[in-house]
């Protein structure tokens, strides 16, 4: 309606200033100085509906009296129908943050602050249009918010509240894509953000786990003191061993071998000056070292 407004006015106001020839001199300036502006506006208004820009991170969607057309607009310069209406679509990323209620296996209330990102997939943008329209993040939370309840009914509550929480995410992200991928959007990523309990249920989970990890402590120096106790156990039976082998090899004969051996290097020695033979069985040398 403005294009044809726009041509009509442009159309009026050129015939108008074709026209003031005819008029009283001290009228034609004037009345061809108005024409004219007005001609010039029109026929700018004429010009920007028939060309369009799809800016950076958008898609446009063209819709000619009910008749979409399959091919959106990529970003950059486009000739439209001025009869046409264009949609403007973002392919941005967009980040959603909600807190949604929610209940556990055992019936218990859940508070979750949850993230949702997502982007629309520009090739199904013309899609979108025509089944959804251009309110299609309301049906996108609520897909989001139904399949999170879901899932975490199937949990227990110390499990959404402690080691779960990753399965959880990675199941909601799984099944929101199964249901709005075809639908013409990309889910990019979801976050289980934080978990809110009752209090009470939340301080006794939290005492559990610090109980849990004092006992895993535990175990842990048990475990440490457990190997020390069998290495010094294998070190002490290893050097009785060694004590027994060596005492089974001192015979006398060998005992007397290493004596004479002794006493050889004793005599040879430059300190030495007396080497007496003991009386006793053993024999053993003594030394006596003069000034």
């Amino acid at each position: 309606m403005l294009f044809i407004f726009s041509l009509i006015v442009t159309l009026s106001s050129s015939l108008t200033f074709a026209g003031a020839n005819y008029l009283p001199e001290n009228k034609r300036k004037r009345v061809k100085a108005i024409a004219l502006v007005v001609a010039l506006l029109g026929a700018l208004i004429c010009i920007s509906r028939l060309i369009t820009i799809i800016p950076a991170g958008y898609v446009g969607v063209v819709d000619t009296f009910g008749s979409v057309s399959p091919t959106p607009l990529k970003p950059g310069i486009h000739f439209l129908n001025p009869f046409s209406k264009l949609v403007k679509f973002s392919t941005r990323i967009k980040d959603i943050k909600e807190t949604v209620s929610t209940t556990s296996r055992e019936g218990l209330l859940l508070n979750l602050d949850v993230s949702l990102q997502y982007s629309l997939n520009p090739e199904k943008a013309a899609e979108v249009y025509k089944k959804i329209g251009t309110d299609e993040q309301e049906i996108v939370i609520s897909r989001f918010r139904s399949i999170i309840r879901k899932i975490t009914s199937s949990y227990e509550s110390k499990g959404v509240y402690t080691e779960k929480r990753q399965e959880i995410t990675d199941k909601i992200r799984e099944e929101l894509s199964q249901q709005v991928t075809p639908l013409g959007f990309i889910v990019e990523e979801t976050l289980l953000r934080d978990v809110q309990l009752p209090q009470n249920l939340q301080a006794a989970i939290q005492e559990k786990l610090r109980a849990e990890q004092e006992s895993q402590q535990m175990e842990f120096v048990l475990q440490k003191e457990r190997k020390e106790a069998e290495r010094k156990q294998i070190e002490a039976k290893g050097i009785a061993n060694f004590q027994k082998i060596v005492s089974q090899g001192l015979t006398p004969q060998y005992l007397q071998w290493k004596n004479i051996e002794a006493m050889e290097k004793l005599a040879t020695s430059s300190n030495t000056k007396v080497i007496v033979i003991g009386s006793g069985e053993e024999k053993l040398p003594i030394l006596l070292q003069g000034n």
